[in-house]
């Protein structure tokens, strides 16, 4: 009787890639563990005023373009949402209702990205048939672009 196959060897080299998430996403949850360590410590002593001051900070930090977009988006959300309570989401200037995030701002730099993105969560009610998009990218904003948002974002909290 011949030798029954041997099982091949798994061999892998431990690398950062094969760690699951990269540097950015590790670091993206390092942000997101100390925004909820400084929520729990302020509990109720929270208010709006520190929450945006935290977003417009994040947004100073960013290199251009990205400055020049959260800062063109956050006056868009605050025009046409005003009902969206700014905050940080994983280092990423966000908006909430009622304590859950609608919409965040992920500026390129943050993964290294060619683009920008103003992403949607479950929260919005953006619902179009059996399909929508939930994020989208920003190169720039013309007024074109905008107006679109806008209307989006009203959708988004209606």
């Amino acid at each position: 009787m011949a030798d029954a196959p041997k099982a091949a060897k798994r061999t892998r080299a431990r690398d950062a890639a094969s760690d699951g998430f990269t540097a950015e996403e590790r670091a993206a949850m390092q942000e997101r563990a100390r925004e909820l360590k400084a929520a729990g410590r302020r509990g109720a002593r929270a208010n709006k005023g520190d929450e945006e001051s935290a977003v417009l900070a994040k947004i100073a930090e960013m290199p251009e373009p990205d400055r020049s977009l959260g800062e063109r988006l956050h006056a868009l959300i605050k025009a046409h949402a005003p009902s969206l309570a700014p905050r940080l989401w994983y280092g990423m200037p966000a908006y909430a209702k009622d304590g859950k995030i609608v919409c965040f701002f992920q500026g390129a730099h943050k993964f290294k990205t060619r683009y920008a993105t103003l992403g949607f969560s479950d929260a919005a009610r953006l619902d179009d048939g059996g399909m929508w998009p939930t994020a989208y990218a920003l190169k720039e904003l013309t007024t074109a672009e905008e107006a679109r948002l806008g209307a989006l974002l009203r959708q988004a909290v209606s």
